[in-house]
């Protein structure tokens, strides 16, 4: 069985995010001024083959704790669809 993952990491709430600042300042420039809080992150999708859905979800957790996220300053969410 496979499984299709889309993992989205963000800096955390606490973090400085420059370029999410500077595409927040470009959209007020371009007049959407209704805009704010823009947070810039990472979108990753990947297909797992296995079995097993619980170890398929233990194992990208793995993935985005040891490799996709930096934990010092980014959080992650991802989904995890039968494909």
């Amino acid at each position: 069985m496979a499984f299709r993952a889309r993992v989205v990491v963000t800096p955390r709430a606490d973090v400085l995010d420059p370029q999410g600042q500077a595409v927040e300042s470009a959209l007020h420039s371009l007049g959407f001024e209704e805009s704010s809080g823009v947070r810039v992150g990472r979108y990753v999708e990947l297909k797992l083959d296995g079995e097993d859905r619980a170890v398929a979800e233990q194992r990208l957790g793995e993935m985005c704790e040891k490799l996709l996220a930096n934990l010092v300053v980014e959080d992650f969410s991802f989904e995890l669809e039968d494909g």
